[in-house]
């Protein structure tokens, strides 16, 4: 590890820890924000988040095969409507340096939520988006 991030600012560590509790209430749900995590972890090559959010899901209840079928969700055939449009709208808000979050993507995921909804999920995608930063940019390594 190359610094101690929790150490240096522990405020700031404490204010992403306690930010999920915002979720609370809506219509993005701990099973979705798993999804959504898992995802966004891959496509940022987080191995300390990717760890962490999979075990999370598992706790909850997630399957071994969803989990591991995340990166091909396109392809595979156990995520509902609304998990695929969750899915493809964390790709886009992660990756928005690539595409800007197009049209066609804002349409399909504000097809399945309601504003509040889409509005809460791209905020939880930003926080993993947040949080995956300090593991990669500090080489924190997954527990083992």
């Amino acid at each position: 590890m190359r610094l101690d991030h929790v150490k240096e600012l522990p405020a700031v560590y404490r204010f992403l820890r306690e930010a999920p509790a915002v979720f609370e209430g809506t219509g993005i749900d701990a099973a979705l924000r798993d999804l959504a995590y898992v995802r966004a972890s891959q496509l940022n090559g987080c191995s300390f988040c990717l760890d962490l959010h999979w075990r999370e899901a598992r706790a909850r209840g997630e399957t071994e095969q969803r989990l591991s079928l995340v990166a091909a969700w396109r392809e595979a055939t156990c995520y509902t409507e609304r998990e695929r449009a969750a899915l493809l709208w964390t790709e886009a808000v992660t990756l928005v340096a690539d595409s800007h979050v197009p049209d066609d993507v804002y349409a399909t995921a504000s097809g399945v939520f309601a504003p509040a909804d889409l509005v809460a999920l791209t905020f939880a995608v930003t926080l993993i988006n947040s949080w995956t930063r300090l593991p990669v940019a500090f080489r924190v390594a997954p527990r083992t």
